[in-house]
């Protein structure tokens, strides 16, 4: 039904085309893929995927021959191809399949590697205006191959075409080791003739210090080929049934081929059985036969579905092109890691069935995604945030323990705090969560994480380290450990607390929010700022807060607005004149940065005299705080700026810093809106800040599967790049003076209504909240 779908609008479309109809632009249309891929990391780049999808299809051009690439994979500058490899997931990378016709090389060098002699890869020079990208699709002409090269998804299985020349010999290359972002390492590989059309393989590798993963595949060719060959390291063995081995582990087929001759290539791919990859290629790649066109069309319709439950009118052309854009990242470099029929491997390496949920993902940390894509996907996927939840209690149950960063469904330990708590909290009070024993199993886990000292598990690391001391102390001396974990701890704290008080359990609610105040012991009340602490109470000497010491990825400056959960509590200790000037002046003196650090602050000790940085997480909400200090017009006058200046539209500027799998995507969708989210819809009866949006108008599509409101607009009359002020709101007909609105007037639906203006109205949003 799909594949007829698709053809029927792929005639549709072409009829139009011919007969001159004026087509209206579709989501999908704005989706620039190649947005932001001169700056990039691994798992962003314009790889052919679905949302969630377990493969990201694509090229890869950086890094040497071995070990750890920061920012590998894509370099939109670099005019060569490595290879298609299928997984761009964090940490975790895995076959590369290349089409070749020049002098059989079968290692990978570096993309500027000389192209003949000794030293020479098996890669490629492109032509630059023949590489073309959308969501879903990936296709470029390999200039020292003379092959193009197309390729097109569904979630677990790629359908690849190349375009061979008149070759007596023509190849395609399977590659299970070779460069990645992290130093991912192959511990051992088979790949097998299954048949002269079918190979079947895997790779057990390891990656980042914690990551063990079996990446599981079978290749189906829709043409026979003439001969299977191997390589273990330098060692080539022509018409084998079978090559194995560690480390450089590859093969390539042959062909004889004529000029315009066309070989398809369909992969399915597993982390559990070559069996469970052979299953996934039949159930979702088999459909389709051979046509990639097909796959193509179904990919985008996959992707507009998704894009299409916010639509904008108004802006610029550039304007949409980012929003979509934007809106496209949240959901394009993030996996899925269970096979259609619900198996995965879990942390200890054994093969489970889904229980409370669809799909399990994985990806990079949660790391304050509470402020950019919980409130994305509540709004726009709540059923792919209910998922989220059951990924942590599928490993809750199995492991006992949630996971802050599940990578392949490995534990990670990667950065601060615990913040899948967050998530969980907030789907808990939008009532996306609505079985009450499905809430306490939640509640149990996001207490047991809050309640108990992480631990080493699995080959990784789970909860939250140093947590007894933060429980003895109220903070994390500097000495053991960074000051920032108080102030992480303590929002998480909260989190459990607002849990505990949905579900009625008053004891556990004072319990945790008192934690939660916890925030206020690393708060210099004669400095203003947030200090580091010894186990003594001893203040850290000499504090400087643009340094990063005792800090990760920000300094003091910047952590001493991070207080998610209580901003009434900070403006109470820093004092409203004061945050307003310290914040006000910090926004002015970025603007020549971009709002950007242009570094990621590693917690070196150095000092970095960065004010407000976008391009990491802890620095996302400062904007915000202005409407918790009496000055909502300067959280619309900076919002508005951040979105001009920071985003942009080329390769050469999608974003200023680490985007971290849609995170810097999700805060412009949200703000372009209007909206933001500072405790993250985890508080009891959530609310959203209001600010000033992008467009004119705003229509949210809400899922009736979740929620009962059909549809809410948000409408911002006289909106422009000039008139950025909101000077009076409507909610539904009736005044609205707060900057905030509730979640639940939001998927009740109606329509909410701005007026704006060129000059901030100080009367509206002032009033005490």
């Amino acid at each position: 039904m799909k594949m007829k779908r698709s053809f029927l609008l792929l005639c549709l479309a072409q009829l139009a085309g011919t007969l001159g109809f004026a087509q209206e632009k579709r989501p999908v249309g704005y989706v620039d893929v190649f947005t932001g891929t001169s700056n990039s990391r691994w798992m962003l780049g314009p790889y052919a995927t679905r949302p969630y999808g377990m493969i990201q299809l694509g090229p890869d051009n950086q890094g040497a021959n071995q070990g750890y690439n920061w920012m590998a994979g894509y370099e939109y500058a670099i005019n060569s191809v490595n290879g298609f490899s299928h997984l761009h997931a964090w940490t975790m990378a895995g076959l590369r399949i290349m089409p070749t016709t020049a002098d059989l090389v079968f290692t990978d060098e570096p993309a500027d590697a000389p192209y003949k002699g000794a030293g020479a890869g098996y890669h490629s020079r492109i032509q630059k205006e023949t590489e073309k990208a959308s969501p879903g699709y990936y296709s470029v002409y390999l200039y020292d191959h003379d092959v193009q090269a197309e390729m097109a998804v569904t979630a677990r299985c790629g359908l690849q075409r190349y375009t061979f020349p008149e070759k007596q010999e023509s190849r395609v290359l399977i590659d299970l080791q070779f460069p990645a972002e992290y130093d991912f390492n192959v511990k051992d590989a088979r790949i097998t003739k299954v048949s002269d059309t079918e190979i079947e393989g895997y790779a057990e590798s390891e990656s980042g210090g914690f990551n063990n993963y079996k990446l599981c595949f079978v290749l189906q060719f829709d043409k026979p080929f003439q001969s299977f060959n191997g390589w273990t390291g330098r060692k080539l063995e022509r018409n084998t049934r079978e090559v194995a081995g560690k480390g450089d582990v590859g093969a390539f087929v042959t062909y004889t081929t004529k000029n315009g001759d066309q070989v398809h290539v369909r992969s399915g791919v597993s982390l559990v059985s070559i069996e469970q990859a052979r299953l996934n290629l039949k159930t979702e790649m088999a459909p389709f036969g051979w046509n990639i066109e097909a796959v193509k069309i179904d990919a985008e319709t996959s992707w507009n579905d998704l894009l299409s439950t916010i639509q904008v009118e108004g802006g610029t052309e550039s304007d949409r092109k980012n929003f979509y854009t934007n809106l496209y990242r949240v959901f394009a470099a993030k996996q899925t890691w269970n096979d259609v029929n619900g198996k995965y491997i879990d942390p200890s390496e054994q093969v489970r069935t889904l229980q409370y949920c669809k799909n399990i993902y994985g990806g990079d940390a949660f790391w304050n995604t509470f402020w950019n894509l919980n409130g994305v996907l509540s709004l726009v996927a709540p059923e792919i945030m209910e998922n989220w939840v059951g990924t942590q209690l599928e490993l809750f149950e199995h492991t006992g323990w949630t996971g802050k960063g599940p990578t392949g469904l490995e534990y990670s330990g990667i950065m601060e705090g615990s913040h899948e708590i967050a998530l969980m909290a907030a789907a808990l009070q939008k009532g996306i969560i609505k079985d009450k024993a499905i809430a306490e199993k939640v509640y149990q886990a996001a207490k047991f994480t809050m309640m108990h000292e992480g631990v080493n598990i699995h080959g990784g690391s789970a909860g939250n380290p140093r947590l007894k001391e933060y429980m003895r102390f109220g903070y994390v001396p500097y000495e053991l450990d960074k000051t920032n974990k108080a102030l992480d701890y303590a929002f998480d704290d909260y989190c459990v607390a607002q849990m505990a008080k949905k579900l009625g359990k008053k004891t556990d609610y004072d319990y945790f929010m008192k934690r939660s105040q916890n925030y206020r012991n690393v708060f210099n009340p004669e400095l203003k700022f947030v200090v580091p602490k010894d186990s003594l109470g001893k203040w850290m000497p000499h504090y400087d807060e643009f340094s990063n010491n005792s800090f990760v990825e920000g300094n003091g400056w910047q952590y001493s607005f991070y207080v998610p959960h209580d901003a009434h509590g900070l403006v109470g200790l820093m004092g409203k004149d004061l945050l307003n000037q310290r914040l006000n002046d910090g926004f002015e003196k970025s603007v020549a940065h971009k709002f950007a650090a242009h570094a990621l602050d590693r917690t070196t000790g150095e000092r970095h005299e960065y004010y407000i940085n976008q391009g990491n997480e802890i620095n996302m909400q400062p904007a915000f705080l202005f409407n918790y200090s009496g000055k909502p017009w300067l959280a619309q006058k900076w919002s508005r700026a951040i979105m001009e200046v920071f985003y942009g539209d080329t390769p050469y500027q999608g974003w200023e810093g680490d985007e971290d799998e849609g995170q810097m995507g999700g805060w412009f969708v949200m703000s372009a809106m209007g909206l933001f989210e500072m405790r993250g819809g985890t508080e009891t009866e959530p609310e959203l800040d209001l600010t000033s949006p992008l467009f004119t108008r705003i229509r949210i599509r809400l899922d009736p599967k979740y929620y009962k409101g059909g549809e809410f607009v948000i409408e911002a009359r006289n909106n422009s790049r000039e008139n950025i002020y909101i000077q009076s709101a409507t909610l539904n007909g009736k005044p609205l003076n707060r900057p905030k609105i509730l979640f639940r007037d939001i998927v009740s639906g109606g329509k909410l209504v701005l007026e704006m203006g060129p000059l901030p109205n100080e009367n509206w949003g002032t009033a005490p909240m």
